[in-house]
């Protein structure tokens, strides 16, 4: 099932999102309706938080957007639970844009490598090491279950062409190709 996107302005998207265990309710249809959502939105990535859920989980699809001949060093996983051990790297911009923050796209500088420990969907435990935009697109997700959003990454004066515009989502004047769902002002 697809399911509405929250969108920029919502309280759960600056939450810190909470760990789960194993017997969390229906955890295998979330990833389903998660994945399908996220490929109706033609994203890379959704985290929980990103459809009203605070708990620390996120998935990836970073196959998608690599070049014909690089697709087997892309990843497509679920993190549960993850947790950031480091990052390494020069800080090199890339430009993001988030499904909760429809129409709004900046270069973030982001380290080029990340080590991460999270659970996959059976919660078996992983350490590893991601570089370049696998190590983004993790780096991006995990922002959301801490509660951050790649906006507020963005260079100051980005920041203030964007206010109004960030205001006008807030507020429900923003059209995407897929559901979302406001707070209520």
């Amino acid at each position: 099932m697809i399911l509405p996107i929250f969108a920029y302005g919502q309280p759960v998207l600056k939450k810190k999102a909470s760990d789960i265990n194993s017997e969390y309710p229906d955890l295998t249809k979330l990833l389903d309706d998660m994945w399908e959502t996220m490929y109706f939105a033609h994203g890379v990535g959704i985290a929980a938080p990103q459809v009203g859920l605070s708990i620390r989980l996120f998935i990836i699809d970073s196959i998608q957007i690599m070049d014909d001949d690089k697709k087997e060093e892309g990843i497509k996983k679920v993190f549960i639970n993850a947790q950031v051990i480091e990052e390494t790297g020069d800080l090199w911009p890339y430009e993001e844009g988030c499904l909760s923050i429809p129409d709004i796209r900046g270069d973030v500088e982001r380290p080029q490598k990340v080590r991460i420990q999270y659970y996959d969907e059976n919660f078996k435990k992983h350490d590893e090491i991601y570089e370049g935009i696998n190590a983004r697109v993790i780096q991006h997700e995990y922002d959301h279950i801490e509660g951050v959003l790649f906006v507020e990454k963005l260079k100051p004066l980005k920041k203030k062409l964007i206010q109004r515009r960030l205001g006008d989502i807030k507020s429900g004047k923003v059209k995407a190709d897929y559901k979302l769902k406001f707070a209520r002002i």
